[in-house]
This record gives C-alpha cells, sequence and structure tokens, in this order.
C-alpha cells in the first residue's frame, strides 16, 4: 500500500522517520559511551534525546495549549544545559521512556489539530502565532539537526554508520575502500591548502 499524501501524514511520517532513526543510534552502546561527552561543548548521545523528548512536549504541548509535565530543567535556578545530558539518576530507560512518552503527547496534538490549528510558542513572545504546519516543520528540522550530530559521534565511537537497522543507505564496501577514500580525500585537501596546510585528528 502507498503511503499517504495528505500533508500532515507525509510530514508525521518524516518526524517518525527520524524519531526512529534517534533512538535507534544509541543501541547496542555500552553505559559510559552512550552518556559521555563527545565534544568541547559536552554533546553527547543520551543528553541529545532528553533535550528532544523536551522539544516535542514543548513544541506540541505548549504551544497549543496542552502542556506535558514540568521539567526540574527549566525552573529558575536550574543547571545551564541540564537538558542536555543525563544525570547519575536518570538511567537510560528512564530517558528513553521519557522520548516514548513525549512522542505519544506530541502525536496526540498532531491528530487531534489540521495544519491550520494555531498557537503560541511560549518562548518565541507573544506576537509570533504560529499554526501546527509551522511547528512539524520546526520540529523535524530540530530532530534531523541533531540526528545528524549523533550519527557523526556514533560514527566515531564504533564506526556505527546508517539511517535505519534495516536501510543503511551506505556503499556495498569494505574497511579497504573507506581506508583508501578517506586518505585520498586528504591527498585532496592537502594539495588545495599547499605547503602550510596542517590535518586535525578527528
Amino acid at each position: 500500500m502507498a503511503p499517504s499524501a495528505d500533508p500532515k501524514d507525509v510530514l508525521h511520517r518524516y518526524l517518525n522517520a527520524a524519531r526512529d532513526a534517534l533512538v535507534w543510534k544509541l543501541e547496542d552502546t555500552s553505559e559510559y559511551d552512550v552518556r559521555r561527552p563527545l565534544t568541547p561543548t559536552g554533546t553527547n548521545l543520551l543528553g541529545t534525546v532528553k533535550h528532544l523528548a523536551a522539544v516535542e512536549y514543548g513544541y506540541f504541548g505548549d504551544t497549543f495549549d496542552r502542556p506535558g509535565p514540568e521539567f526540574p530543567w527549566f525552573s529558575d535556578g536550574a543547571e545551564i544545559n541540564a537538558d542536555m545530558f543525563a544525570t547519575a539518576d536518570e538511567s537510560r530507560a528512564d530517558i528513553l521512556a521519557l522520548y516514548v512518552d513525549a512522542r505519544a503527547h506530541a502525536d496526540a496534538t498532531i491528530d487531534a489539530l489540521g495544519l491550520d490549528a494555531r498557537g503560541t510558542v511560549p518562548w518565541w513572545g507573544p506576537d509570533v502565532p504560529v499554526t501546527m504546519q509551522w511547528i512539524l516543520v520546526h520540529v523535524i528540522a530540530e530532530t534531523n539537526r541533531h540526528l545528524g550530530q549523533v550519527d557523526i559521534l556514533r560514527e566515531r565511537l564504533d564506526g556505527s554508520v546508517g539511517y535505519r537497522s534495516d536501510a543503511g543507505n551506505m556503499p556495498d564496501v569494505d574497511d579497504d575502500y573507506w581506508s583508501t577514500y578517506t586518505e585520498r580525500l586528504e591527498a585532496i585537501a592537502r594539495d588545495v591548502a599547499g605547503p602550510a596546510s596542517t590535518s586535525t585528528d578527528l
């Protein structure tokens, strides 16, 4: 059966694809690797899911007067970036369950309202009326932006790549191919940059 061409169904399908890929990227990772900071600004796998759970509750909840839970991460005096990492008291199961609940809450809002339904994003200010279509596009963009970060982080951790477990969307080649390929790109970069070029260990 062909996928629905209804505009809201299309947007919802793309959002679900990104959501599923995000969760899959955390599979088969150790407790250390799923939590540890992997960039100088602390980006980490589990914290990204925690952040996106709050994003879904906010944009599909508060925006359309369907609020979800109140998170301590956003209370007065909360630690900066408290939504971007899992504390020692927050298990992987806790964060993934939070994301499942956020998706369900968001899906109920999406199902209940049309694309032209009006809302207001509290943190954007009262003078920026939005529609469900706008918010769907915004959250798709936000989720895919963070999914791209997670893609790179996971590849750097253990070489895992691909979009889904059943759709790798990568060429069917071996490690020797990738080694030769990256060496070639490095050579091109050095040739173009000239003798003063340096290589950063990624």
